[in-house]
């Protein structure tokens, strides 16, 4: 997750841009945040669903195979 101060950045440029036109200067700013922002959560859930198991309710393993060889990888190496 990004850093508290720039989640706040990200948050005050968004009102400021519902308030008045941003600066170039600041809607690259907020550009550049929000890109940060979007990769930090991708890779995020990304980690997440690598690492998941799904137990149906019989108690079997139906974790799709696509993620079973993501994991196997992650494991030799």
């Amino acid at each position: 997750m990004l850093p508290k101060e720039k989640m706040a950045r990200i948050n005050e440029l968004a009102k400021l841009a519902k308030e008045r036109k941003l600066t170039a200067e600041e809607a690259k700013e907020q550009s550049s945040l929000r890109a940060e922002y979007l990769q930090t959560f991708r890779s995020s859930i990304k980690r997440t669903i690598e690492n998941v198991r799904v137990i149906d309710a019989a108690g079997e393993d139906v974790t799709p195979e696509k993620i079973k060889e993501i994991q196997e990888k992650k494991r030799l190496h």
